[in-house]
């Protein structure tokens, strides 16, 4: 009982701490976040409200103590479950989105009542085990931290702590004669495709800047904010990844997140890796019979993966690979002050990708300044931008993650960075 106080209180103080940060970073008045932010206030997403509910959510579940009074299998069974009701209601609310988009059906209310019943049904069963599940997917990435070595006093600093739901979208500016990421404002989750385009446009025309509103699988606040998934492999290794950005918030790396492209791009690219390591790790341990059947991991970009042609007279489409043919041109045009043609070729590029199965909405230079970001596989949207290599080699020299880790989030530049692979 002792020990479960003290660890509530540790837990209360983290919690506090996290909102005194998330209150303390809103945007900074002057260019260029407040030109962009005169289209986006009425939408955007209201953190301090969602982080506030969600640290209620994890001060309940740890005053409770769940799920040390479950078995190993029993919190399997919790987290399937979990998936499984995560399932069912992605699954009638796409339903219940096309019952209210079909013109043909005059009486929308009517036609859905069923539906809005079961979700109703399926969400509080959901609800009801969200805690569980999360507390127990928690729990596991915790150890397997710990098990690597990271950690401060046998736990990982902060505790791994993470709520699952709707996640806000971003909005991506972008100068149009070179690619960098000026501003990444979070707006509501539920705007529809025409909203996302006609905020694109009017920021587009006003500011003569490129723009895009992207997904977003998950943001580290803290706790930290994970998409609902039905892909356990996915969860993991975001809930590893977001954990890493609120490890990284206390050291000079994350503190400098945006101060440089180059400095965002290690930060991503360090909690890729980590993600991506410490979710495997995690899916081999507690769930080794679903490592061959669980879904890869989602790409943030709205995209499906090709298939090879059936006759196997041509390669499959590779989308990395083309991808990284793409940003490498649009650098060279933009390097050559030829912005129009570079906008006219990534229009030409995403009808290739659309033809091969790629639903990518829009691919501007605010695509690349967001994906590019991501670089812990080579190729890709990175183009030839040094960073993602750079990040990699010191992973690939580093004794352990733990060492990695530890080592680059000390770091205050990519000169730094240089230095230490060279």
């Amino acid at each position: 009982m002792f020990q479960r106080f003290i660890r509530t209180l540790d837990l209360i103080i983290y919690l506090l701490l996290g909102i005194v940060l998330l209150t303390s970073s809103t945007p900074l008045e002057g260019e260029p976040v407040e030109r962009a932010r005169a289209y986006t206030r009425p939408i955007e997403f209201d953190y301090v409200s969602w982080s506030t509910n969600a640290t209620l959510l994890k001060l309940q579940s740890s005053a409770l103590g769940v799920p040390g009074y479950l078995s190993n299998e029993s919190r399997k069974q919790v987290v399937m479950q979990h998936l499984y009701l995560t399932e069912r209601l992605l699954q009638a609310e796409d339903q219940l989105n096309r019952i209210y988009a079909n013109p043909d059906i005059a009486d929308k209310d009517a036609a859905s009542a069923h539906l809005r019943a079961e979700l109703d049904d399926m969400d509080r069963r959901r609800q009801q085990l969200t805690p569980l599940a999360e507390a127990t997917l928690q729990d596991q990435v915790g150890t397997v931290l710990a098990d690597l070595g990271l950690t401060s006093g046998g736990q990982p600093i902060p505790p791994v702590l993470f709520h699952s739901s709707a996640v806000p979208m971003g909005l991506i500016v972008s100068p149009r004669d070179h690619i960098m990421q000026l501003t990444n404002i979070s707006v509501q989750p539920d705007l529809n495709v025409d909203q996302q385009t006609e905020l694109e446009d009017k920021v587009d025309a006003n500011l003569n800047v490129s723009s895009l509103v992207v997904p977003i699988g998950g943001v580290g606040v803290y706790p930290t904010m994970v998409m609902r998934t039905t892909s356990l492999s996915w969860e993991l290794d975001t809930i590893a990844h977001e954990w890493t950005h609120n490890f990284l918030t206390m050291r000079p790396l994350g503190v400098l997140y945006d101060v440089t492209p180059q400095l965002r791009t290690m930060n991503e690219t360090t909690a890729s890796i980590v993600g991506g390591e410490v979710g495997a790790l995690v899916m081999q341990r507690y769930y080794p019979e679903l490592v061959d059947a669980s879904s890869p991991p989602l790409q943030l970009a709205s995209v499906k993966p090709a298939s090879p042609n059936p006759d196997g007279e041509t390669p499959p489409f590779d989308f990395r690979a083309e991808m990284h043919t793409t940003r490498v041109t649009v650098d060279a045009l933009l390097a050559e002050s030829k912005i129009e043609e570079a906008e006219a070729y990534m229009e030409a590029r995403r009808e290739i990708f659309w033809q091969h199965g790629y639903a990518i909405r829009k691919l501007n230079q605010a695509y690349f300044a967001f994906y590019g970001a991501y670089a812990d596989v080579p190729g890709g949207a990175a183009g030839e931008d040094p960073v993602g290599p750079a990040v990699r080699a010191l992973r690939e020299q580093s004794a352990s993650l733990a060492d990695f880790v530890k080592r680059i989030a000390w770091m205050t530049s990519f000169e730094e960075l240089q230095a230490a692979v060279q």
